[in-house]
């Protein structure tokens, strides 16, 4: 694969260009690549296909219609597989990491509902910030392969349209203008907490992030003791009022 359209999407100037602009030169670097489709989306952990979550994007019309009847977002395991990779990784991958789960079946016949609309294969790049996982990248449709470093320079990609896009539209606050809230989270507490303020209970977050209720809980509890909170909706109202979840 040529890297070289990947390297001037960094190396762009976006000072004078417009959200839309960068969507377009985002677009370009995808076609460029090889790949049919993209989407860029807020914090996909957190939700089940909500429209006013992606950023920009193209999908194979019907799918995402598809995807949001068929409840895929329960079980697609590149968004559960954001629970546990902090790196870029391919469809493939994911659907390998959960080959003997419990849902297995139904993950087969989503992706091969999928290829019916042209996705045959693609990659996920997670998008993380101060707190936590803030969005993702996800590229498909004919098999392209990517080495290791094509895969680095993707995720560098993704981090930059996504701030720029995100901020562009007065959505985002950049990473190095948010205050400091006074409290340390860990990353896992920061998607713990959510998951939390999305109403999911122990068990779902787990399910969501790969880990035991009982796992949760424990974060939960450290989660808090470091808010001084009484309970779980306290803890959820004053990460609001400090700028941790928003």
């Amino acid at each position: 694969m040529n890297k070289a359209g990947l390297l001037r999407f960094l190396e762009l100037d976006f000072s004078d260009l417009s959200s839309a602009d960068i969507i377009v030169a985002l677009e370009g670097v995808i076609d460029e690549v090889g790949f049919d489709y993209f989407t860029l989306t807020r914090q996909p952990l957190m939700h089940s296909g909500s429209q006013d979550l992606v950023l920009c994007g193209r999908w194979p019309a019907g799918w995402p219609e598809a995807y949001v009847q068929r409840k895929y977002a329960a079980i697609d395991p590149m968004i559960r597989y954001l629970g546990y990779c902090q790196r870029g990784f391919s469809w493939s991958e994911a659907a390998d990491a959960f080959r003997d789960d419990c849902h297995g079946k139904r993950i087969a016949r989503m992706f091969k509902h999928a290829k019916k609309f042209g996705l045959e294969a693609g990659y996920v790049f997670p998008v993380h910030g101060r707190q936590g996982l803030a969005g993702m990248l996800s590229v498909g449709g004919q098999p392209v392969t990517l080495s290791a470093s094509e895969v680095q320079l993707f995720e560098a990609v993704a981090k930059r349209a996504f701030w720029a896009i995100a901020e562009g539209a007065g959505i985002a606050t950049p990473v190095a203008e948010l205050s400091d809230s006074g409290v340390a989270m860990t990353k896992r507490e920061l998607e713990t907490l959510h998951l939390l303020a999305e109403g999911l209970t122990s068990g779902q977050m787990g399910s969501t992030l790969g880990l035991s209720a009982h796992t949760v809980d424990w974060y939960m509890n450290g989660i808090q003791a470091k808010l001084a909170a009484k309970n779980r909706h306290h803890a959820v109202a004053l990460a609001f009022r400090r700028g941790l979840i928003s």
